[in-house]
């Protein structure tokens, strides 16, 4: 039987959503169903005309799929339930985004997001009937249920290339580098990237840490013979007493940033070395999807539509033991996966040497 399904991406962008909509259409054509795309998540469904349009295989060519970001379009501040007015006022718009969808017909929806943007679908498919599916992306890997989420393995590699290019800078200028990475509240790409780049130094939100602490471990390579440190450390790090570091934007929005710059010159105090900070931010966010991100996305998003098929739904596909399999949205985002400290990965970093800090 025809079906008609929506899809939107919805929170920050990451590398492999294009991807993913690629899957579902060519699963969905398969299967004679039609997919309509949602443009700036569930903004698009408030606008007027709907920013909705039809999608099939052709709009997919071999180049969009290695593209970054999504052709959808994308937004992490427009709650329908608390939907902030052009008079400044807040208003809940939820039952619009529901009419909105059934007007277009829509049967199923898939909503491609993290946690919040989970939590807020799910509040709509509830209030709505809505049959929801949901395919998980965030650079952060911090979805619960999920060994991976499509996003994460592009801005691991990119924070590695990124330490690949400072080591011989650091080399060449008896330097102390300082790589500030993404990570909101867990510090899963600082430690993958660490590991993998060769960072003698992984700082991460789990883990309380010192400067001495930080100086030992350098002056003990300084020591070894060696005249450059790499240091890796995810934006949500606070200061050792516990002060979050943050950006104030236009608007009074704020955002974690500026761990990096705080470091460097209490390092540099401390070891005597002279130190520079990169930020990487955003950059994680963009560029073409890495293979794994690639085959995660369109594995995930084939599921997500044989979910659908099977009326499998108020779940999120999940990448398990290098299967495709379903769990409930509300286990999926109870919780934040955080790095877990006896974790293989920890484990590892410290066998090789690498100080979290704190030893």
């Amino acid at each position: 039987m025809s079906k008609t399904i929506g899809i939107l991406t919805s929170g920050g962008d990451c590398a492999g959503l294009n991807a993913v909509m690629r899957a579902v259409v060519f699963r969905a054509d398969s299967l004679g169903w039609k997919v309509i795309g949602i443009g700036n998540g569930t903004a698009g469904l408030l606008e007027d005309p709907l920013r909705v349009k039809v999608l099939s295989p052709a709009d997919f060519d071999g180049f969009v799929m290695r593209r970054g970001g999504t052709i959808l379009g994308t937004t992490n501040s427009r709650n329908p339930f608390r939907y902030t007015m052009k008079d400044g006022t807040v208003k809940d718009r939820s039952g619009e985004v529901i009419e909105a969808l059934q007007s277009l017909g829509i049967e199923a929806l898939i909503g491609i997001g993290g946690d919040g943007s989970f939590d807020i679908l799910s509040r709509l498919a509830k209030q709505g009937g809505i049959h929801m599916v949901g395919v998980p992306k965030t650079i952060d890997n911090d979805l619960s249920m999920t060994d991976l989420s499509v996003g994460f393995d592009t801005a691991v590699m990119v924070a590695t290339e990124a330490l690949d290019r400072l080591q011989p800078t650091a080399a060449s200028h008896d330097r102390v580098m300082i790589l500030e990475v993404m990570g909101r509240d867990a510090g899963h790409i600082a430690l993958s990237a660490g590991i993998a780049g060769g960072a003698d130094v992984i700082l991460i939100p789990e883990i309380s840490y010192s400067i001495e602490k930080i100086a030992e471990k350098i002056l003990r390579v300084k020591a070894d013979g060696r005249n450059f440190a790499l240091i890796v450390v995810s934006e949500a790090v606070k200061s050792p007493e516990g002060e979050k570091r943050e950006v104030v934007y236009y608007g009074g929005e704020k955002r974690y940033g500026g761990i990096g710059d705080y470091l460097g010159p209490e390092i540099a105090r401390a070891t005597g070395f002279e130190t520079r900070v990169t930020v990487l931010g955003h950059v994680q966010r963009g560029g073409n999807p890495t293979h794994n991100d690639r085959v995660l996305a369109q594995a995930l998003g084939v599921k997500a539509v044989d979910l659908i098929r099977e009326g499998d739904f108020g779940k999120m596909v999940a990448w398990q033991n290098m299967q495709a399999v379903s769990v409930p949205i509300e286990d999926a985002i109870r919780v934040c996966r955080t790095v877990a400290l006896d974790s293989t990965l920890v484990h590892t970093a410290r066998s090789l040497g690498i100080s979290f800090g704190d030893s």
